[in-house]
């Protein structure tokens, strides 16, 4: 079996209290002290009214900062940025990482953020139809000498990226979204990797993946090709034993929240129940496994996580 690898989300809204990017820092820091694999960050100019950095621009100071934890963005906005002007900003921190961008990508789902900054906000097909021509011209301009592109929504004219990419022949593309007959159709095309989020069941996470094997087979690509990716629930609250799950999740789950919908959206566990939730979905081909652990700026689910799930794993 390939190497199980794990990756961690850390939301800019998650981490509310302190600096913010001295405790952002500090938690990617122990990330990769701990031995993740990578760690994530989401791409929005606003979030209600909280304080939040933008994306690119503090990965370009943790690229600095880190030597060896993969950097990726789950996912970008494409609306929020030309592709053209992104390529070369992705090839430059690849570089400047020595090859340790992980590439997200999606059509972008927040519309007041977009009326806020003045940026269009079209209906979902056009959107989607956008970051497929995107994803193109990226592609073309981090393995091709010039790149000349006429699209629909995006046209370069004899476009050069220079340097290209560490990573060859590019980057790993991760196209995020889970709409069954656009998005899919996209990651088919496009995708070395793809996100659908959180999705609730193993019984839907399989229906997933054989919409997305029926679009691998209609645009002619090796369903195999794409690595498997998946969340390990939707917020994660580690405890190191059954004794403590039960108090856990009295304090958590809200009193009008049945525990069915709690359960739902909350993935309250031991090692031992994520090592069984880990293995069944290994069991369909996952090898890339998606964290988001829902006590951060506390590190402390990191902490457990790492020393008796991943390291028990890997």
């Amino acid at each position: 079996m390939n190497r199980i690898k794990f990756g961690v989300f850390l939301p800019f809204y998650a981490f509310k209290a302190g600096e913010p990017f001295d405790r952002f820092r500090d938690a990617v820091l122990e990330c990769e002290r701990l031995g993740y694999d990578s760690v994530w960050l989401d791409d929005h100019l606003m979030f209600e009214k909280r304080s939040i950095l933008e994306c690119w621009t503090t990965l370009s100071a943790l690229s600095a900062l880190t030597s060896k934890i993969r950097l990726g963005t789950m996912v970008l906005c494409n609306g929020f940025r030309n592709p053209a002007l992104l390529a070369k900003m992705a090839a430059t921190l690849d570089v400047v990482s020595n090859g340790r961008l992980e590439f997200g990508i999606g059509a972008g789902t927040q519309e007041d953020e977009h009326e806020a900054y003045g940026i269009a906000f079209p209906k979902p097909h056009a959107r989607i139809d956008r970051m497929r021509e995107a994803v193109e011209i990226i592609k073309k301009m981090w393995t091709q000498e010039k790149t000349s592109y006429q699209g629909r929504y995006y046209r370069t004219s004899g476009a050069v990226c220079e340097p290209k990419p560490v990573q060859k022949p590019h980057p790993p593309i991760t196209i995020g979204g889970s709409g069954e007959k656009l998005t899919l159709k996209v990651a088919a095309q496009h995708a070395d990797r793809y996100d659908w989020g959180h999705v609730p069941s193993l019984e839907l996470y399989k229906h997933k993946l054989d919409v997305l094997e029926s679009h691998c087979k209609a645009v002619g690509r090796n369903f195999n090709e794409i690595e498997k990716s998946s969340w390990l629930g939707g917020q994660i609250f580690m405890v190191p034993d059954q004794k403590e799950l039960e108090e856990k999740v009295g304090q958590l789950k809200p009193k009008n929240v049945s525990l069915e919908d709690f359960k739902r959206f909350n993935f309250v566990a031991t090692p031992d129940d994520c090592q069984r939730e880990i293995r069944r979905y290994t069991s369909l081909g996952v090898t890339y496994f998606m964290l988001f652990f829902g006590d951060l700026p506390d590190v402390s689910g990191v902490r457990l996580f790492a020393k008796a799930v991943v390291e028990t794993l890997n």
